[in-house]
């Protein structure tokens, strides 16, 4: 099981690297609602901690998008 990702990590990632670590969140943040969905889910915190992940990575994207633009 990953960890919380540090701001400063995530800024060092290139475009590509923000992708897959996005889609990795997305598909745990997926398996982790199953599991609550069927009774499984024992770290009920990790839900919490993946979606502040995909937010930060979603709140880079944007930057850098924005940065492109200018």
């Amino acid at each position: 099981m990953k960890t919380k990702q540090r701001f400063g990590d995530l800024q060092r990632m290139s475009a590509d690297q923000l992708q897959d670590e996005l889609l990795a969140l997305k598909k745990e943040q997926f398996n982790l609602r199953f599991q609550r969905a069927t009774g499984q889910l024992e770290n009920t915190s990790r839900v919490r901690v993946v979606r502040r992940d995909i937010a930060r990575i979603k709140t880079l994207q944007s930057r850098q998008r924005a940065a492109a633009q200018a």
